[in-house]
């Protein structure tokens, strides 16, 4: 919602304003559709041109997270704790039970009771790999730990193409503009004999193309790709969140300190209360027992 009334407020005071002052919006709409299909289509071709599909789709769907905001909720991050909790009880009670719920998933009863992270299949590699690995009886919890700090940058690096893609194409925008501008500079004199207010509105034609690359460019696809990095970075807390708690898990501390540890490292404005984790995590010892 917030996305939709920041790109109503920059259309209203850029061309309100326009307006207001005395401008003549028929200038400006009368060449807006060849100028957008002049800076807009070589905005797309380029931006296929150095994109795969794979990409292309990947960034597509992101921008919807200028309008949606962050996956994760702070209702998932309690949700992702008393999981990891439950997860951590079995493997000190019963490793070889837990092998079931870890190497399949999708019908684990634990699992099941979240099934927004269920669904996430980076969330899940993260969790079950983890375990797989400390079930391995790794002697070194440091091994581990690097390997997910390389993990965590390969899927930071991977959510942030969409934001790179987007960016590119913003830096391109006003030069695109000009290209345009440019052709309209040429239109215009092929037409040199035409009396002054013709050769006028033809040169404000041609100006538009100018306006319109800046414009794109910087009130519209900067912000998006500034918006879907923030986005990505947000939610990059929630596998973080896990690394925190399973790394605990390695060092042997106790599963209620592994979850204690993995709160501290939540960020504030989503991180469960002390009190209301706790209370979930006594209803699940008692739900077990």
């Amino acid at each position: 919602m917030l996305g939709l009334v920041g790109i109503a407020v920059i259309l209203v005071m850029v061309f309100g304003g326009y307006a207001l002052a005395g401008g003549k919006l028929g200038i400006i709409l009368k060449a807006l559709p060849f100028e957008m299909i002049m800076i807009g289509g070589a905005a797309v071709g380029a931006f296929l041109i150095s994109n795969d599909m794979a990409s292309v789709k990947h960034t597509l769907r992101d921008v919807g997270k200028v309008f949606r905001g962050p996956k994760w909720k702070p209702d998932d991050y309690r949700d992702l704790l008393c999981l990891l909790f439950e997860l951590l009880r079995l493997a000190r009670a019963n490793p070889v039970a837990l092998e079931e719920h870890v190497e399949s998933p999708g019908t684990s009863g634990i699992f099941g009771r979240y099934p927004r992270i269920r669904n996430d299949q980076e969330a899940m590699d993260l969790i079950c790999d983890t375990l797989r690995a400390a079930s391995m009886n790794y002697d070194d919890p440091h091994q581990v730990e690097e390997v997910l700090d390389k993990r965590m940058e390969a899927i930071l690096q991977r959510a942030m193409h969409s934001s790179h893609a987007l960016q590119t194409v913003a830096d391109g925008l006003p030069a695109l503009g000009i290209v345009a501008a440019v052709l309209g500079v040429i239109k215009t004199m092929g037409s040199i004999d035409q009396p002054p207010e013709v050769l006028g509105k033809m040169i404000g034609g041609a100006l538009v193309g100018t306006f319109l690359g800046v414009f794109l460019a910087y009130g519209l696809m900067g912000p998006f790709a500034s918006r879907v990095r923030a986005v990505v970075e947000e939610d990059i807390h929630f596998y973080q969140l896990i690394r925190e708690v399973l790394v605990a898990n390695l060092h042997r501390h106790p599963a209620n300190i592994c979850i204690e540890v993995g709160r501290q490292n939540t960020p504030h404005h989503v991180r469960p209360g002390f009190g209301a984790l706790e209370e979930a995590m006594r209803n699940l010892r008692q739900d077990a027992a």
